[in-house]
């Protein structure tokens, strides 16, 4: 199982970026796929998921309303859409992939982030 990120970037408060995760030697189906992000002295934080098999979907508070996950038509590939960004946004995202969750809620999030295969994660800067 690889997954890879890629679409990080610099940006002003206020602006937007789109993250990918594309997976590698799998398929997504039946998994959820969630996005971590770590700041730098912090612990890391859910932020958002995706169920493959139905495309329901989670968002932790500090997001909700501006991120969006969605998977592409070939369900191989997944992106975290952010707008309206923070200064606080600004980590290392990463995606994990995780076929025994079930789903996306804060309990598979504890799930996922511990048993969950990551990737290698993308930095996402929002300057002031």
């Amino acid at each position: 199982v690889q997954l890879v990120e890629s679409g990080g970037g610099l940006v002003r408060a206020g602006g937007s970026l789109r993250l990918s995760c594309a997976a590698s030697g799998f398929t997504f189906a039946d998994y959820s796929i969630a996005w971590f992000r770590q700041a730098p002295g912090k612990e890391r934080e859910g932020v958002a998921c995706i169920f493959s098999t139905d495309g329901s979907t989670y968002y932790s508070d500090s997001v909700k309303g501006r991120f969006t996950t969605s998977r592409d038509a070939s369900r191989n590939k997944v992106t975290l859409q952010m707008n309206s960004l923070k200064p606080e946004d600004t980590a290392v995202y990463y995606c994990v992939g995780d076929e025994n969750a079930g789903g996306c809620s804060i309990p598979t999030m504890r799930v996922i982030k511990r048993f969950g295969s990551w990737g290698q994660g993308t930095q996402v800067t929002v300057s002031s």
